[in-house]
């Protein structure tokens, strides 16, 4: 095999590689005699078959097969020999014009990671950002729940129902006088101003008392997922079962064992560790934010083209996907469209910051340890269908880019927290508001915020595009009176 280095420049190499055709044709008759004693066909002893005759019957299998493996291997033997280390999957081409008896020649062009020398651990000064968790925010938390946990009772019968009332009813809907499929229900609750009926439903029922019946004209919207109720009026015939006011929810021991605990303490208790596990987080977020900073602004080395190439099509999808969600998508592109550099920056930060990162995890032997890859995938696994669960972990097993991919978050937060360790922290309470408004200060460290202005894009997270719910659909099989 003969090497000649076409391209040097910067990180990016290329080479041309010939494979002499006599090694070629060796591989293939050791490959022959391999499955010589294999091979059956009629006339001849098992195992005596002519070489031949093999050659004819699976040469061009075999040659085929040959020119693959011998491509990988020398493929192989470039990045011992030169020392080089991809960063992404180098591309391979075969001269056109090889035929079977010639030298192959292949050409391989990729990029390699640069060298990065580790920096040192020492001098790394971080302030924490701590949130205490105070008795009254545990009790605005409490009476946030009550007040979502509503429950009402029965009002006098002489009550005429008005907005935030609950209504017990019975209805069966027709349109052009024919009942249809999903119009008609016994027992149906309803709270008056919810939205949760059809335009006008809600409003034509205010000021009824229990027992009362009432038939009601309504006009499905013309965007109702039913094709044959669009833009089509209802009469709906209607009794009220009841009447029901809004209780008082008491946060009291009652009130903690309706959701399964055993008391008002245990409640209050599992409260104030959820808004610590709360704040903790974003104080974590604040501190590796600072942390890469510090990072970054020692480094500027060059980074490969075709990596931030990915990490830039990444965020940029992500971006697009947001601002499809928008009132108006058309505008909020053009908003993102006018910083496309700057996010392409960004993506060339974060490639440095990546390796950085791997350098120093590498340097201070950092690892995932194979009970940690294991449960990750695991959970990962989770997120698909029972059925097929195995097939995920067996595709992780056997690829190992997307092994690479699934432990590519664990080692970066692994890398952080032994940095954490070596940092000289000094620690700072302050309120929710002063962490958060850090946290946005600081935002530009990993990813860009979205433009707020203008195309109303929302902001986002760090690492991650921001995503808001999309609007919800109409459940389904519900009655076609809800929207």
């Amino acid at each position: 095999m003969q090497i000649k280095e076409t391209t040097n420049q910067g990180l990016k190499r290329a080479y041309q590689i010939t494979i002499p055709a006599a090694d070629i044709a060796a591989r293939i008759e050791a490959e022959v005699k391999k499955i010589a004693p294999q091979v059956r066909m009629p006339g001849f002893r098992p195992g005596k078959v002519p070489a031949n005759l093999v050659r004819k019957m699976h040469g061009e299998q075999l040659h085929a097969q040959t020119i693959n493996d011998t491509i990988r291997e020398s493929v192989d033997d470039l990045m011992r020999q030169k020392e080089l280390r991809p960063a992404m999957q180098p591309r391979i081409d075969l001269a056109q014009g090889y035929e079977q008896g010639k030298d192959a020649q292949l050409s391989v062009e990729l990029e390699i990671l640069p060298k990065v020398e580790a920096p040192s651990t020492d001098g790394l000064k971080l302030e924490k950002l701590v949130v205490p968790v105070s008795d009254d925010a545990v009790e605005e938390a409490l009476q946030n729940i009550a007040v979502q946990s509503k429950s009402y009772k029965d009002a006098p019968k002489t009550r005429k129902a008005s907005t935030g009332d609950q209504l017990i009813i019975d209805f069966t809907g027709r349109v052009d006088g024919v009942e249809f499929e999903g119009g008609k229900a016994e027992g149906a609750p309803l709270v008056i101003g919810s939205g949760q009926f059809i335009p006008g439903f809600e409003e034509q029922l205010t000021g009824v008392k229990t027992g009362d019946s009432k038939t009601i004209t309504v006009t499905f919207p013309d965007d109702y997922p039913a094709e044959n109720l669009k833009g089509k009026q209802a009469e709906f015939d209607i009794t009220v079962q009841q009447v029901k006011v809004e209780a008082e929810t008491k946060a009291d021991d009652d009130f903690a064992k309706s959701l399964g605990l055993e008391s008002l303490d245990k409640l209050k208790e599992l409260l104030r560790g959820q808004l610590e596990q709360q704040t903790a987080g974003l104080t974590r977020t604040q501190m590796k934010r600072a942390l890469l900073d510090q990072l970054a602004a020692g480094h500027d080395f060059e980074v490969p083209e075709g990596m931030v190439n990915a990490e830039f099509e990444q965020i940029w999808a992500q971006l697009q996907q947001e601002a499809a969600r928008e009132e108006d998508p058309a505008a909020a592109m053009k908003e993102i469209e006018s910083e496309k550099d700057e996010y392409r920056s960004i993506a060339e930060r974060r490639v440095r910051l990546g390796l950085l990162l791997s350098e120093i995890g590498q340097t201070n032997k950092v690892e995932v340890t194979g009970q940690e890859m294991a449960m990750l995938i695991q959970q990962a696994a989770q997120q698909y269908r029972p059925e097929d669960r195995d097939r995920f972990v067996e595709y992780i097993r056997n690829e190992p880019m997307a092994a690479a991919q699934l432990r590519a978050p664990l080692y970066e937060d692994k890398v952080v927290d032994f940095l954490f360790g070596k940092a000289e922290v000094t620690t700072r309470e302050v309120t929710q508001e002063v962490l958060e408004a850090a946290i946005e200060a600081e935002a530009p460290a990993e990813v860009k915020p979205v433009p707020k202005k203008k195309a109303a894009v929302k902001k986002a997270p760090a690492k991650e595009a921001a995503t808001k719910p999309a609007a919800k659909k109409a459940p389904a099989k519900k009655a076609p009176a809800k929207k």
